[in-house]
């Protein structure tokens, strides 16, 4: 579905990403891990076209997409969230879940935006009635409606940027549920980035490794946890805590 060839990102003389390449296969749920500044969002906003790739590739279902405007890329299927969300407090939860349909659907008409609109809240498990009121949401509530935004734009390819930021532990496993669900119900491939390694090692079918802007590792959770390279530069004293999930997802003993 998604092919990354030697993808290069400079900002001046500073290489954020450094000849990246990898695939994703329709159907998969992939981890993009690595310590702050391994370039894991760099990457994100070049797929999504927030930035023009220095060099590379980026090819979706066969089409070239570096260097195409972000409008574009979302109407050809490609979906994000944020990190930070930022709804727009005015507007009704719906609203802004319509909003962002309409926006990202191409062609999309009033009727389709509140349609796709209805079916991603219905989806995350936020009311769909036009009254609710965005400050009525928590940290748990805004992400899921970051994840009703993107997922009305009717996407085939998600990313998911860092959706457990702020959420305590039951509301972890609800959102990591949620992104399985996401897969099996609507067929949306997945690309999640996230710090919060025991999570994600449980959910992913494969994991890749960023540092200092390399790809320094990739495959099954339960073999990169036992990595020594991503033990050093990444797990550090959690690398325990995250073999141990590893082997847990994969139905390996301790």
């Amino acid at each position: 579905m998604l092919t990354v060839g030697n993808l290069v990102k400079r900002f001046g003389g500073f290489t954020a990403v450094n000849d990246v390449s990898f695939e994703v296969d329709q159907g998969e749920i992939v981890g993009l891990i690595g310590p702050n500044g391994s370039g894991k969002s760099t990457i994100f906003n070049m797929l999504a076209g927030t930035f023009p790739p220095t060099s590379g590739s980026i090819r979706f279902e066969g089409r070239e997409l570096a260097g195409m405007m972000p409008h574009r890329i979302i109407h050809l299927g490609i979906g994000r969230t944020f990190q930070i969300p930022r709804p727009f407090r005015r507007l009704s939860i719906l609203e802004n879940t319509a909003v962002a349909g309409f926006y990202g659907q191409s062609h999309a008409d009033r009727a389709g935006a509140w349609s796709a609109a209805r079916d991603a809240l219905e989806l995350v498990g936020l009311p769909t009635d036009p009254d609710s009121r965005v400050d009525m949401l928590g940290a748990a509530g805004l992400k899921k409606l970051e994840l009703a935004k993107a997922l009305a734009t009717r996407p085939r390819l998600l990313l998911a940027d860092e959706s457990l930021g702020g959420l305590d532990d039951a509301e972890m496993d609800q959102a990591a549920v949620m992104l399985r669900r996401i897969r099996e119900e609507m067929g949306i491939t997945i690309i999640w980035v996230e710090h919060i390694m025991g999570v994600l090692m449980r959910v992913v079918d494969r994991v890749m490794v960023l540092d200092h802007g390399e790809l320094i590792a990739e495959g099954a959770p339960s073999s990169v946890a036992r990595d020594p390279k991503v033990i050093e530069v990444y797990l550090g004293r959690g690398a325990d805590d995250a073999s141990e999930a590893a082997r847990r997802s994969a139905g390996q003993p301790a």
